[in-house]
This record gives C-alpha cells, sequence and structure tokens, in this order.
C-alpha cells in the first residue's frame, strides 16, 4: 500500500510523485499550518538503503537553513512509512516558467538565478552539495523571490559517490563520480541559466554518452547568449573545476557586479517586474 498518510494532517493535492516517493500538500488539523509533505512511498519502508537515503535527505535538509530553502520542519518514521515535514513553498517550478516563456529577460533570469544561488550558498556554507540544480528544483513565489528546494540526492562536500544527477545539467567532474565540491552546483546553476536567456539547454543529445562528452570537452556555447552574460557562462561553465567560482556566494558577488553593469542599478526590480508583467508568471501564480 502506498496510500499511508500522517495522522493530524489534512492532504490538500499533490505537489508530484517519483520513483521513491511522493510530494503533497498538506494542513496540519491543530494549527492550520500549511506545509509539504514528502512521503517514502510505503513499499519501501523495510527496505534499509531506501529508508537510509530518506533519513540522509532530512538529515542534509536539518543542516541548511536561509530564507532562499525550503525548510525542515520535522522527519517522522514510523513502522508503517517515513515522511520529510517541509515548508510549503507557494510558487511554481522555474521548469513550469521556461514552459510557459521559452526565453526569459537577462534581468529576469539574473534575478531567479541570484535567489537560489543564495540558497545554494546557504547549503554550502552547511558543508553541503546540492547536486541536481535544475529548473524543476527552483521554485519562484508571488512575492518575486526563488527558492531552493530537493536535497534528495545531496551530499557532504568533498564526498565522492557514484556518478548522480540530470544529465543535461551535470559538471565533468560530476559524470566521473569525483568528489562533489560547491563549484559543481555552480556549473548546473549556470547550465541553467544559459537555458533561461538562450532558450535551449547548453548541450543536447539523445544518448547519455554523447552527452557526457559534449560536457567534458565541448566548447562552452556562451556566444549564444546576449554579450553581457557571456563572461558569467564562460566562468560558472568551466570545464576545469578550478577555473570556475569556488562556490555560490562568490558566483553572486560576480553575477550582481556583471548585472549592475550591463543593466543598471535597477536590474533586479526590472527582473521581477518583467516576469510579473511582461511574461505574466507571477500573475498566474
Amino acid at each position: 500500500m502506498d496510500d499511508w498518510a500522517l495522522p493530524g494532517f489534512t492532504e490538500l493535492g499533490s505537489l508530484g510523485e517519483g520513483g521513491f516517493g511522493r510530494v503533497v500538500l498538506a494542513r496540519h488539523d491543530e494549527s492550520s499550518q500549511v506545509v509539504a509533505v514528502k512521503y517514502l512511498y510505503a513499499r519501501f519502508a523495510a527496505d534499509p538503503q531506501r529508508l537510509a537515503e530518506f533519513r540522509h535527505e532530512a538529515q542534509i535538509l536539518s543542516r541548511v537553513s536561509g530564507p532562499h530553502i525550503a525548510r525542515l520542519h520535522q522527519f517522522v518514521e514510523t513502522p508503517q512509512g517515513a515522511a520529510i515535514i517541509m515548508e510549503a513553498v507557494h510558487g511554481i517550478s522555474l521548469k513550469e516558467v521556461l514552459s510557459r516563456q521559452e526565453k526569459l529577460e537577462p534581468e529576469a533570469a539574473l534575478a531567479i538565478l541570484k535567489g537560489s544561488l543564495l540558497g545554494l550558498a546557504g547549503a554550502h556554507a552547511a558543508g553541503t552539495v546540492h547536486r541536481d540544480y535544475k529548473p524543476a528544483n527552483v521554485l519562484v513565489t508571488r512575492e518575486g523571490q526563488s527558492k531552493l528546494v530537493d536535497f534528495g540526492i545531496a551530499v557532504l562536500s568533498g564526498q565522492a559517490g557514484v556518478a548522480a544527477g540530470t544529465p543535461a545539467y551535470m559538471a565533468p567532474e560530476q559524470w566521473a563520480g569525483a568528489v562533489a565540491t560547491p563549484a559543481t552546483d555552480v556549473y548546473a546553476a549556470t547550465c541553467v541559466f544559459f537555458q533561461c536567456v538562450a532558450g535551449h539547454r547548453p548541450y543536447e543529445a539523445e544518448q547519455t554518452e554523447v552527452l557526457r562528452t559534449l560536457h567534458e570537452y565541448a566548447p562552452i556555447p556562451f556566444g549564444e547568449v546576449p554579450e553581457p552574460v557571456r563572461d558569467l557562462i564562460a566562468r560558472g561553465m568551466a570545464k576545469d573545476v578550478q577555473q570556475r567560482p569556488a562556490g555560490a556566494a562568490e558566483f553572486v558577488v560576480e553575477l550582481e557586479t556583471s548585472a549592475r553593469k550591463a543593466y543598471g542599478e535597477d536590474w533586479e526590480r526590472n527582473g521581477w517586474h518583467w516576469l510579473a508583467k511582461g511574461a505574466g508568471v507571477l500573475v498566474a501564480l
């Protein structure tokens, strides 16, 4: 049975499903607080490996905090199942934004990138590497803010392991299962930023091995993005991890410097204004 639910919570709707669990919007009956609950499918309740991975995600979430990260409220484990209770972010994913508006104005893309990079910076400060920065894991709120979610495959900085992540955004070292560092997340975030301003991913291929080769050896296609943000793309997607910004906090500083120089002091406000009015994204919320 995969319909185990936490007592004392009323489900309000589904937020998504994956191979190992589902996420629902729920209201705590006693306090009326609305939260997001991530359930491990009940069929995995007796699977030691799946349970350990789920516990690990909760432990990682307990380490990270900040206004740009969906925070952990509680981890619950019973003989019937396990659940992670998290902050409910009222917004839509960047993936959905891009399905409505394939290409974003640079200021808008920079504004979204800044918030999620600040989320990454909070994780990096806690010694954690997200490893799965992608449009689906960046939420855009109606208040004009972006938040990072889903630390399901996050690891401690400096930890090596099997290759894991979303192939379209994986850094060269990630493909090899090498040590994960904050610069690994910077690469993925830059790939997503490229997609936002170019209207397509930096590298595309049907076969995974071809995609790996492109990420490892193909030239960075920064000529396909507006000139003012080319240096950011070149820095963030450097093949050599040593040539990238060391982490998200450093990259945010570079982003803000480039944005002010190219688009003026009001670049961030203009970006959110465009999303709200021109693209209608925040209005749709």
